[in-house]
């Protein structure tokens, strides 16, 4: 959510620095509702000062032993009109708070101009894509001889999932435990474990509601509870470890709050029919391990740097060819105010890929949240949020598989991660 003081302030302003997302914000219709705000609050004001003078002249008139009756007419009537006062400056809120929920971030002013992906801008590359003396194949014929199974899935659960079997679920747990390790033990992250099912609240705290509900599996409770609030799947755990700090007031010294966790991950990919229906790039269910650092207003920006090296480290430790983009002002996510995604070499598509997104997003999701610190003058600030995948641990094994896949079918095992499937210097298809 935006600063209303600054919207109020400079309209104009924003909504010319939102047009470079794509974003088309309606200052007429702000300033109207605001000048219906102020002018409801103006009136209240009024009628609560009547009050205050009326009940000052029945206290004169009663000591002068005069008639009070019409002053006490006047008075019997004002809570009635500020009843009805108040229920239209709530009406009034509820709507303007609606409009500000539907604005996205300001981009930063570091964010490249753009449209779309084809306007990300590349900050570097690291590693050398193989070559390769037999023909490439895609992770789903490599993972079929080790465990990776799509059919038993469908059967199952439908499209978009899969089912790990063997070698491929070991390789797949090994990649969870490898990057826990690593962001724990060598950057500094707490671990959490939190709930896989929130509430509509904590969804809007971290901005996927109100404008994506279509992206979210919903959760209807029966029995006793048909009628409470529903519940949802999350999206990621940046939703959960974000909202830990949630109508919370932190200590500078706090800052910054680092955490991490494992989750899976479940979206329903709204809009994305016919996009990469082969494999497991793009599913209803997958594993992340997530990072995001509660930072102050001063350093975001540093935390920002520091935690794409944490997502590098992984890609780096694991040889997987990988290059850093910049993402422009129309490819950003609603809430973020800059963006770096990592994408990682894919053979088989002979294409770099997303695997991780690290995301700045300043004092939006705080003003959401009302997550705030303390300042050492005592003064109370917005913290500010950033979250990014360290990384999305289906699209590793993606990577795993394609990048060194060998001609036997095999796929060999990057030193690195060697010790979390028992020494294996490589896994091995199934005999048949």
């Amino acid at each position: 959510m935006l600063d209303i003081h600054q919207l109020r302030k400079n309209p104009e302003e924003i909504a010319e620095r939102l047009r470079a997302r794509g974003f088309e914000f309606d200052v007429a219709g702000f300033q109207s509702i605001e000048q219906e705000r102020k002018a409801v609050q103006s009136s209240t004001e009024e009628l609560q000062a009547r009050r205050n003078s009326l009940s000052k002249q029945i206290g004169i008139l009663k000591s002068r032993g005069e008639d009070q009756s019409a002053v006490l007419a006047e008075v019997a009537q004002i809570p009635d009109k500020l009843a009805q006062g108040q229920a239209r400056l709530d009406q009034v809120q509820l709507r303007q708070n609606d409009l500000l929920l539907g604005i996205p971030n300001v981009p930063h002013a570091s964010v490249p101009p753009g449209k779309s992906s084809d306007d990300n801008v590349e900050v570097r590359r690291w590693g050398t894509p193989r070559s390769f003396a037999f023909p490439v194949r895609d992770h789903v014929d490599v993972g079929a001889g080790i465990g990776l199974d799509f059919e038993a899935a469908a059967r199952i659960s439908g499209a978009r999932f899969a089912v790990l079997r063997g070698p491929v679920a070991l390789l797949h747990r090994a990649l969870t435990q490898f990057m826990l390790d690593v962001q724990t033990r060598e950057h500094g992250y707490t671990e959490c474990y939190t709930p896989y099912l929130v509430t509509g609240q904590t969804l809007v705290g971290t901005g996927q509601l109100p404008k994506f509900e279509q992206d979210l599996f919903k959760v209807l409770r029966g029995g006793q509870e048909e009628q409470a609030e529903p519940l949802y799947l999350i999206p990621t755990s940046e939703v959960t470890l974000t909202n830990l700090v949630r109508e919370q007031i932190l200590r500078e010294s706090d800052l910054p709050v680092k955490l991490t966790a494992h989750s899976p991950c479940f979206r329903s990919e709204a809009g994305s029919y016919g996009k990469d229906t082969r494999g497991m790039i793009r599913q209803h269910q997958f594993d992340k391990v997530e990072m995001v650092q509660i930072a102050h207003p001063d350093r975001s920006y540093e935390a920002q740097e520091e935690m794409v090296g944490h997502a590098e480290a992984i890609l780096q430790r694991l040889e997987l060819p990988y290059r850093v983009m910049l993402l422009c002002a129309g490819d950003m996510g609603a809430g973020s105010a800059k963006t770096y995604d990592l994408e990682v070499w894919l053979p088989a598509q002979n294409a770099y890929r997303e695997i991780s997104s690290v995301s700045n997003c300043e004092a939006y999701q705080a003003r959401r949240m009302q997550a705030r610190f303390r300042t050492g003058q005592g003064k109370i600030e917005f913290v500010h949020t950033l979250n990014g995948s360290g990384l999305a641990v289906g699209r590793t094994l993606v990577a795993l598989l394609e990048n060194f896949q060998e001609r036997d079918g095999s796929v060999t095992i990057p030193a690195a991660l060697q010790p979390y499937v028992g020494g294996a210097p490589r896994l091995a298809p199934a005999a048949t």
